[in-house]
């Protein structure tokens, strides 16, 4: 991905699933993205915060930017959908890639087998529908719903998608606050970053790096918190 330049500055995250590896033989995801919280990384033009990259069997790298260019590509590359196996194959990999659109790093998103339904068209092709459900953890909730149609020889002509996540907690000051005068401010503090839990781990190392030892040993004292009560 050095063509992209400032790609480099974001977090690399392999985009893996065995759905996705069966649809697309060959092909490697990634997602990169850059921190939201608690001050927004600029990515450098023209990627955004959320960004997939394909790499293919030849070695080159595509940027998939949107919904938009993810429909492109399945059309593109997926081979002729004509069993309900490679059907329920394809409508889980749409699910777990087009999540990375909606994500900010504090979303887990699943997709439960018997949430992909397919079923046959009047025109002899299969229509196939699937959910991506958010874990309802730190009050983040909602799903992402998708529908893709395929025609007798396999070919996709349509995607529907509609999605609606909510977001819960996400870092702003919390960390800084762990070691306040106002008892009723660190108990706010520690509260959030508890509801936040593994996913804020990221965000407290980074606070972590710049902090004095007091509140160093009181970020180490509330992700051992975390650790413990499996948060």
């Amino acid at each position: 991905m050095t063509e992209f330049k400032g790609a480099e500055g974001g977090q690399v995250i392999p985009v893996a699933d065995d759905a996705t590896a069966r649809a697309f033989r060959g092909y490697s995801f990634y997602a990169v993205r850059f921190r939201q919280y608690p001050i927004p990384q600029m990515p450098p033009v023209p990627l955004t915060s959320n960004n997939l990259f394909v790499v293919k069997p030849d070695g080159s790298v595509e940027h998939l930017r949107d919904g938009a260019a993810l429909e492109q590509f399945f059309r593109e590359t997926l081979a002729p959908i004509r069993t309900k196996s490679v059907a329920r194959d394809a409508a889980t990999a749409w699910l777990r890639l087009t999540e990375e659109f909606h994500q900010d790093g504090f979303f887990e998103f699943s997709v439960a087998r018997d949430s992909v339904r397919v079923a046959p068209t009047e025109t002899r092709g299969l229509h196939v529908t699937g959910k991506a459900a958010v874990t309802p953890h730190g009050g983040n909730m909602g799903e992402i719903v998708a529908a893709l149609t395929f025609d007798e020889a396999g070919k996709l002509v349509k995607v529907t998608e509609t999605a609606k996540v909510q977001k819960g907690v996400r870092p702003i000051c919390q960390a800084t606050k762990l070691l306040d005068p106002d008892q009723v401010v660190r108990g706010m503090a520690e509260e959030a970053i508890l509801v936040m839990g593994k996913a804020a781990q990221g965000y407290l190392t980074e606070q972590r790096a710049k902090a004095s030892p007091a509140l160093q040993h009181a970020i180490d004292r509330i992700w051992r918190r975390i650790l413990a009560e499996g948060r």
